[in-house]
């Protein structure tokens, strides 16, 4: 038996339709040609194959058991085209075929998804590859050009080669699990009983932040690379720390974290800003996506999925 052929992507096409139209009159209509001409094709198609695709001892053609597998393949094989051929007529009109986007960790997961799903509505060609990281690696993704874009909540003085556009902010909690000792003071939490505890800190791996602490009033920390890290080891009451207050809504509603009464300070405002350098032109996807962060509703419900 010979190996099947390389069947032509116009030959997939009227192989769908076929079906699509339920038969090859309404096919023949559909793709303004005549019938025989739709009828030559796919007999072509299952001479290229080596097997029937359509049973046509009835009036109306209907799929074989091989046609019904092979439906699928001619399918998937007809969107990828499709796709193909509007990547390439936006990039032809000077869209960018990919966007690469780093976000701070601290940055509310609802409003993230929102923006992400309104972007790939907007622009269903363009890839977007999405990076999470803290404090000073945002930063250093996007001075290196590995990133186009960033949404970083540092407080470091900005290089005059990047160009920042203030967002939102994120409202920090101080939390620990009830439990924990500090949870059975009542009232306020003096500093100097504070810095006694393990405090629990997001870090991250670039060099900006070498050497600099933003937030730490403990003795003792735990120096944690992931906010889902921290959330499980102040969930487990093995220390005290700041949280986003989208992230852990739930927890304080629910008495699995509560929140402290510091004396030296009540909830902090964590700001928000997306960068990017200003010696490289944004393409319209980009543009776009900076200013949908730029102007985000920060009030959307905490887990609206």
């Amino acid at each position: 038996m010979r190996d099947p052929g390389l069947p032509t992507i116009d030959q997939l096409r009227v192989f769908l339709a076929v079906i699509d139209h339920g038969g090859f009159a309404h096919a023949a209509r559909a793709l303004h040609r005549t019938q025989s001409v739709i009828s030559y094709t796919i007999a072509n198609l299952e001479e290229q194959l080596g097997i029937a695709l359509l049973d046509r001892s009835s009036r109306k053609p209907t799929l074989t058991e091989a046609g019904k597998v092979l439906l699928a393949d001619a399918r998937a094989v007809a969107a990828k085209v499709d796709a193909m051929r509007a990547r390439a007529k936006a990039l032809g009109q000077g869209l960018e075929g990919e966007v690469c986007l780093v976000v701070d960790v601290m940055f509310p997961g609802c409003v993230l998804v929102h923006l992400l799903e309104a972007f790939q509505r907007e622009f269903p060609t363009v890839s977007l590859r999405l990076h999470m990281e803290a404090l000073g690696t945002v930063m250093q993704m996007v001075l290196d050009r590995r990133c186009q874009l960033g949404v970083s909540g540092m407080a470091l003085n900005v290089p005059e080669v990047v160009e920042r556009h203030a967002s939102g902010y994120v409202e920090m909690v101080p939390v620990c699990a009830p439990r924990h000792p500090l949870a059975k003071i009542d009232g306020i939490v003096p500093t100097q009983v504070l810095r006694e505890h393990l405090q629990l800190v997001v870090t991250d791996r670039s060099t900006l932040t070498e050497g600099q602490d933003f937030g730490v009033l403990a003795r003792r920390d735990w120096r944690l690379g992931d906010v889902a890290s921290k959330h499980a080891l102040l969930l487990g009451g093995l220390g005290w720390g700041n949280m986003p207050f989208s992230m852990i809504a739930r927890d304080l509603e629910a008495g699995r974290l509560v929140e402290l009464k510091l004396q030296d300070a009540k909830r902090l405002q964590y700001p928000l800003f997306v960068i990017h350098r200003a010696d490289e032109q944004l393409g319209p996807a980009t543009t776009w996506l900076r200013e949908a962060f730029v102007t985000a509703d920060f009030q959307l419900p905490s887990e609206p999925y």
